[in-house]
Formats: structure tokens, sequence, C-alpha cells
């Protein structure tokens, strides 16, 4: 396959732009919002053009490109960390417990709860993969690409990652999570406030969205459906984080509702388990397994599907393509991980 992903340009601008554009709404990394996306590719090349010692708010975008063609068909976020310029704020579902006497029972009160606890944290988001390329593999590629990429740059991401799924939104862009809760705050629909979020931040929230906890009993049924449920096009989503060990603990979106899913990021399955190996030669010689590649500092990062062999001396061959779109020559050190 002559896919890869590598760091997003600004030549590139038009085909991410397009893709934003076909998110449905939501979809806050990726706005359909040329300004937003012209300052996010900048903030980009200002992170991938700095070497650090460590983490920092800083903002790496890619794209998986068809080598062969060049079109642009996916595209991906990671953010050095979180709430450093601006609070990070999710709600965290609580339980509190209350027992009567006086009636012999007991009550068990779920509260959301307006919270900062991942400021510091680096963030996985904005991935988003063409709907022409939504098979052979291409959106576990650019998934796992970030982990490789935060393997070899690991001194400038936090011990902690999140990801935030996009939660349920109706047929017409709205959110019943929103609409029942900050909806009522705000004086603005969901699609208008998040609109604002992607284009000016949060701070808007912490100026206007009430401090006290909220008792889910008080919401309408159409909130407390949603609330912890991926939108259904994310479920692959969330299913490929848990594969790499990411786990939903009781953290949701304060916009739509959606999880939130954390993981340490030493124990997430691509980084750990990925070797660093030194390639002995460049062949398309029989055997092997496909795995995931990648290599480079920084703007020279790539990563793709490659063909990965042992050699009976101990040395490790890879097929001419793969080292090609890695830039890679005999000697060269690269990170491969089984699928």
């Amino acid at each position: 396959m002559s896919f890869r992903v590598r760091p997003a340009r600004n030549e590139d601008f038009q085909a991410i732009y397009e893709m934003a554009k076909l998110t449905g709404g939501g979809f806050t990394n990726l706005p359909p919002d040329r300004g937003t996306l012209v300052d996010k590719l900048i903030r980009s090349e200002h992170a991938f053009g700095a070497d650090k010692p460590e983490p920092d708010a800083d903002l790496f975008m890619f794209v998986l490109q068809n080598v062969e063609t060049g079109q642009i068909r996916g595209t991906c976020q990671i953010f050095g960390q979180v709430g450093t310029e601006t609070p990070f704020y999710s709600y965290r579902i609580s339980t509190l417990t209350q027992t009567s006497k006086a009636l012999d029972r007991t009550f068990r009160a779920e509260s959301l709860n307006l919270v900062t606890d991942f400021d510091g944290c680096s963030e996985v988001g904005g991935l988003f993969l063409h709907p022409e390329a939504r098979a052979g593999g291409f959106g576990m590629l650019l998934a796992r690409s970030r982990y490789l990429f935060i393997k070899l740059h690991r001194a400038r991401f936090s011990a902690k990652l999140l990801a935030e799924l996009r939660g349920v939104i109706d047929s017409k862009g709205g959110s019943p999570f929103w609409d029942s809760i900050a909806g009522r705050f705000f004086g603005m629909g969901f699609s208008q406030a998040d609109e604002f979020n992607a284009t000016h931040g949060t701070q808007f929230i912490a100026d206007l969205m009430p401090k006290t906890p909220i008792y889910t009993a008080m919401l309408p049924e159409s909130a407390r459906a949603v609330i912890g449920v991926p939108h259904p096009s994310g479920r692959a989503a969330m299913k490929m984080l848990e594969q790499e060990g990411f786990a939903h603990d009781g953290y949701i979106d304060i916009f739509d509702g959606g999880p939130t899913m954390t993981a340490a990021t030493d124990s997430i399955r691509t980084i750990r388990d990925s070797r660093e190996e030194v390639l002995s030669e460049i062949s398309d010689s029989d055997g092997g397994q496909t795995m995931l590649v990648a290599a480079g500092h920084l703007t020279s990062f790539a990563c793709c599907w490659g063909r990965v062999r042992v050699r009976a001396d101990g040395g490790v061959t890879l097929d001419p393509a793969s080292a090609a779109m890695l830039g890679l020559e005999p000697g060269d050190v690269f990170l491969a991980a089984g699928r």
C-alpha cells in the first residue's frame, strides 16, 4: 500500500479543509473554518520546527497521503500538553450514596462535576479519514502512527494521554446533552457553541457554566441516554483506543457528553510493544510479516505499513516501497509494531 502518514504542510490546507467540511459537525479539532485551520497548520509547523526537552502546548498535525497520486486522504493530531494556556474542562461522573433510616432506603445520586483534572496531559485527537479511504487498514495506520511519533519523541509528551470521542448528535446537528445542560445557560445551540469553541477556545465555559454539580436524575431521558456514549461513527475509534489500553474512567465531554478515554502513555500497546530495529537490507524477498513501521525526527517523520523480515543471522529486512516512504537506507534505525 503506497500510503504513509507524515507531518502536515501548508500546501495540504485545501485537502484538510475539504475533509473538515465532511465531518458533519461536533468535530472540534477539525472545524470547517479556514482561519482556524490556517492557524492550526502554523502552530503545527512551529511544533515540528522546535526541538524541545519537555512537554509544551504544542500541536502536531499529520496527514495520510497516497504517495503515488499525492492525494491526502486523512488527518490526525497530537497535543503535547492541554490546559496550559486555558483550562481543559471535562465533566466527571460521580455517585453520592445516602441512606435514610426513617425511610429504610438507600439513594444513589449520580452527578456531573465540572473539573480540570486533565490539565497537563497530552491528547490525541482530530482523526478523520476520507470516506473513500475507510477500508484497507488506513484508520489504524493513522491512529497508531501517533503513538510511534510519541515514542520517537517521548520527551515532548506527558505521562498520561487522553482522547475525547465525539458524542451523539441528532440528524439536525443538535446535541441532546448540550440542549439539556449548557444550552440553558449559553443561549446558543450546539452547532454555534461548538464552532465558537473550535475558533475561540473554552474560556466562555469558565465564564458562564454553572460550577455546582448537576444531578443526572434532573435531566431528560434524551440527555441521560447519551452520557458517555460515542457517536455511531466513533465506535470503531473507541474500539481501537480500547485495544491500545485506553479506558473510559468516568469523564465526559462538556459539549456533547461523549466519553473521554485515558491511558498511561508508556502503557499504550503500540508504544510498549514496538521495537527499535536497525535496517540490514532492503529486499523484496518472501517471508516476514506486515508491520507498522516508522522513522524520522520531527519534520522527517513518516509511518506506513511495511513488510519486515528477521533473517537467520539476526539482521532485519524491509521491503523497498516502505523503505522509500520512510527515507531509510541500510544502517538506519526504525520502529516496528505488530498488527
